[in-house]
């Protein structure tokens, strides 16, 4: 079986199953990528053809069609179409747009290092994985982050926002306060007021000092999550959000838009309810996370994003097809 692959508009192959089951395996073939071979009347996308596994069982029946509009722009190279009646060489630099090699070296597919053709191909897949653990997931070429390290990582930004606010929590101690104001959910406006009163009953000093504490948290932390996918404790733990299906950083609409400022303005109107229903809806979506093949908990699937191990191929900016 002559198994062809395409990727931004650029078609690489012809492949040999076991060839293609190496490169699932290493997460050098993405389940986003495309796929055609005999038998099939479209490409289809490679995640469609294996169920979203890295290994693909090819059957005698066809799978459903898709619209063939996005190949119909696949470069296809003249030169790979001769050479596949005699030549059963891999052209994995096409199809991720590097300058080729020597055509009497090609990459080893475990490792994207040159090395000599052999004979025979391996499958033993204990070698693809000699570098990831034994309990972490894999999902294309990205380790997803083990849940504890998320739970960590939320710990840290916590323990960091109760660090800035330290001089407020401080102050308020010192005063007489009546917490049965915040506990009628039905007289907000009244809790409100309260509230105002107490500030203006702090010393300017402290007040200034927490503001400039707690906004500067927020700043640093908005930098790193738009830079880099990460927030402070995040980059503690070496953890990042990257897009589900680019595997890359997402937009910045889904990091600031929707998994920090809306997340924020969500579990605000929880915590000020109670801290109790926050909490609950913090495990609920951990617990989520758990039960996903991806990790995926509400937080996820609301910005179409994951939590993986941070890897600097992450930050690269994915070219555009020309």
């Amino acid at each position: 079986m002559q198994i062809f692959l395409a990727r931004n508009n650029v078609q690489a192959g012809p492949y040999q199953l076991e060839q293609l089951n190496i490169m699932l395996a290493s997460g050098e073939v993405l389940l986003d990528d495309l796929m055609w071979h005999e038998g099939l009347a479209q490409w289809q996308r490679v995640g469609d053809l294996t169920n979203n596994q890295t290994v693909y069982r090819p059957t005698g029946a066809n799978t459903p069609e898709v619209n063939d509009s996005i190949i119909n722009n696949v470069t296809v190279f003249p030169e790979d179409t001769n050479k596949a009646k005699d030549d059963k060489s891999v052209s994995l630099d096409r199809l991720y747009g590097k300058p080729e090699r020597p055509k009497n070296v090609k990459a080893d597919m475990t490792t994207n290092r040159h090395q000599t053709p052999h004979n025979n191909v391996s499958l033993n897949k204990s070698t693809l994985k000699k570098a990831i653990a034994d309990n972490d997931k894999v999902v294309g070429n990205v380790v997803l982050a083990p849940i504890m390290s998320r739970v960590l990582a939320t710990a840290l930004n916590g323990l960091l926002y109760i660090l800035a606010i330290l001089p407020l929590v401080m102050a308020l101690t010192k005063m007489d306060v009546d917490y049965t104001k915040f506990q009628n959910i039905q007289d907000m406006d009244a809790a409100y007021q309260y509230s105002m009163t107490l500030m203006e009953s702090l010393p300017s000093s402290t007040l200034m000092m927490s503001q400039v504490m707690v906004f500067g948290l927020f700043a640093l932390q908005l930098v790193f999550i738009t830079m880099r996918g990460q927030s402070l404790g995040k980059l503690i733990t070496g953890i990042r959000v990257v897009d589900q299906t680019t595997h890359r950083l997402p937009s910045f609409i889904k990091l600031i838009g929707t998994r920090t400022l809306l997340l924020f303005i969500i579990y605000n109107l929880l915590f000020s309810f109670t801290s109790f229903l926050g909490f609950v809806i913090i495990a609920i979506h951990y617990y989520m996370a758990s039960k996903s093949p991806e990790n995926i908990g509400w937080h996820d699937k609301l910005a179409k994003t994951l939590v993986v191990k941070a890897d600097s191929s992450q930050l690269v900016k994915k070219s555009k097809p020309e």
